[in-house]
């Protein structure tokens, strides 16, 4: 056996022996073998097509990746195309309900325009039938005028009376007006002989009370208690004292006054209502505006002052702001004093005489109550429906917006856009209604 710790010596083979050395003869042939196997191209295409097979393996994982990663893509497409129309559906049919309950509150606003609640039905038909039977009274019983004066004020007065102390305003119960309204029953059933209080009451009614409906603008609307309740202080009073006057049969039986007072002195009249205004004037200066001066300030209590004084918009309250702090008490009550003054001068000069001139003044100013009643149920019920229009206007365009937004390219145009195919798109370019205009 060899040492295998000397390699054998290479043996070259000689072709005039023939043969191999016998122990050689294996390696001999292996070698041959292996030197005719690897040639330089078998080396390199050995080398390369393992590389190639690793970049093979790289790419074909790379382009697995790609592709798992694409099908996921259009499977998160698949879901979000769904969901978008989903949403979309969804807001289809929220808008259709907002658009349902938009026209049942338009509608119910309208029919309240017409069929009103059952109180103010009640105040409708009561106004309604005062009226009527007010003018029935005037042609063919005026006797009974000054009574159905009373009836209706002890029934409207002390509602209004108690819904005013509720809502605070029962301050207001200190003004001029009702405290003629009181001096007027005083003098109709405790001191019917008086002709200095009838003077007082005649020339006040027919001047502070009877303007007052051009002032505050005090309109005939049948359903609105309130409403009804303010005219009627103001011009019930004129009627009565106007029927008294030219209209009451033997009226000096029943207001034994009339005797005493076949014309009227003017400038007396105006010093006896002057009188009475200045009683009442340091009343409600002394009781409210002094006494409870830390309420209204406060603002807990809303007087005529206080109200006029922050009507910025108005006459009054531009004049009185004008005025400094100190001295606008005064200056209202001094302006107050001229402007009654002042719409007492047609009742003594013209209106005591003459029944024409007096039926056309209280057709005057029945005519003023009757156009700003006409005024409120056209312009508030008016604008109340037009605003109704063009906020459903504006939700539905805001609707339409959210819709083409979240639509999954489903033909609906998006914001901006100036197609108009879709119906959506058609509805928020509705028009207004002609001569409309906002607010």
């Amino acid at each position: 056996m060899a040492d295998s710790s000397n390699p054998p010596t290479p043996v070259s083979r000689d072709s005039s022996f023939g043969y191999f050395s016998a122990p050689f003869d294996r390696f001999a042939r292996d070698e041959q073998d292996m030197s005719g196997a690897f040639t330089l191209f078998d080396t390199m295409e050995t080398f390369f097509d393992s590389r190639l097979d690793l970049l093979q393996r790289k790419l074909q994982k790379h382009s697995d990746r790609l592709k798992k990663r694409t099908e996921e893509t259009f499977k998160l497409r698949d879901i979000s195309s769904d969901q978008l129309a989903e949403n979309f559906d969804r807001e289809v049919k929220n808008f259709k309900l907002k658009v349902q309950t938009r026209m049942t509150r338009l509608s119910a606003s309208w029919q309240s325009a017409k069929v009103v609640r059952t109180r103010e039905k009640v105040s409708f038909f009561l106004g309604v039938m005062t009226l009527l039977l007010s003018a029935l009274l005037f042609g063919l019983a005026p006797q009974w005028i000054h009574v159905v004066y009373t009836v209706i004020a002890a029934v409207l007065l002390p509602l209004r009376a108690y819904t005013y102390k509720k809502r605070a305003f029962h301050y207001f119960l200190f003004d001029l007006c009702y405290y003629i309204t009181i001096v007027n029953f005083i003098y109709i059933w405790i001191f019917p002989n008086s002709a200095a209080l009838f003077v007082a009451c005649y020339c006040m009614s027919h001047g502070s009370l009877a303007s007052a409906v051009i002032t505050w603008r005090n309109s005939l609307v049948f359903h609105d208690s309130d409403k009804v309740t303010s005219l009627f202080v103001h011009i019930y009073a004129p009627l009565t004292f106007t029927v008294i006057r030219h209209f009451y049969p033997g009226a000096h039986d029943r207001f034994p006054a009339l005797q005493e007072l076949p014309y009227l002195n003017p400038y007396k009249a105006l010093l006896l209502s002057s009188v009475i205004y200045i009683v009442w004037q340091g009343l409600y200066w002394k009781f409210v505006l002094v006494d409870r001066r830390a309420k209204i300030a406060s603002g807990q209590r809303t007087t005529s002052f206080s109200f006029l004084l922050n009507d910025k918009r108005g006459v009054i309250g531009r004049s009185l702001s004008s005025v400094p702090p100190q001295f606008r008490e005064l200056a209202f009550m001094t302006g107050q004093l001229v402007y009654g003054i002042l719409t007492e001068i047609p009742a003594v000069f013209l209106l005591y005489d003459s029944p024409r001139w007096s039926g056309g003044f209280l057709v005057l100013i029945f005519g003023v109550s009757v156009w700003n009643g006409g005024g409120f149920y056209i312009e508030v019920f008016g604008r109340k429906f037009e605003r109704e229009l063009e906020a459903m206007r504006k939700e539905l365009a805001e609707a339409t917006s959210r819709s083409g937004r979240s639509s999954p390219n489903s033909g609906l145009s998006l914001p901006g856009s100036d197609d108009e195919s879709s119906p959506l798109g058609q509805a928020a370019t509705l028009p207004t209604e002609p001569g409309n205009k906002q607010d």
